[in-house]
């Protein structure tokens, strides 16, 4: 599932796309996928998009969205992913990645950005 919804947000324009992986980390979800995008307009498209695609082709909803009104930093909690999209200047403020940085990165693919995620255990 993170593979895929790191795809959608790539897909989507998102910028700096991070999945990673925190099973031995945390007990509430299993992944992470973070990603920025430039406005937000942007952040409310790969939301509904990330959204709508989950829906659509997969069956799948999100336990818990916030954030989407002012959409600075969405929050789409699919309980073993957890998708973050925030404006760059909160991305900078809160720094997840730094906060998390013990958590392992997975590699994403050269040609979408995501493509070659290993975290395609949705």
């Amino acid at each position: 599932m993170a593979r895929r919804i790191a795809e959608v947000a790539d897909a989507k324009q998102a910028q700096d796309v991070v999945v990673l992986d925190m099973r031995s980390l945390v007990g509430y979800t299993d992944f992470l996928v973070i990603c920025t995008a430039r406005n937000e307009r942007l952040a409310k498209a790969i939301h509904e998009e990330v959204y709508q695609r989950l829906k659509h082709d997969d069956g799948l909803l999100p336990a818990t969205v916030e954030g989407e009104g002012a959409a600075r930093w969405v929050l789409m909690d699919y309980l073993d992913c957890v998708f973050h999209v925030f404006v760059p200047e909160l991305r900078d403020r809160y720094r997840l990645e730094v906060l998390w940085g013990e958590a392992p990165r997975l590699a994403l693919g050269a040609e979408t950005g995501a493509g070659g995620c290993s975290a395609a255990h949705g």
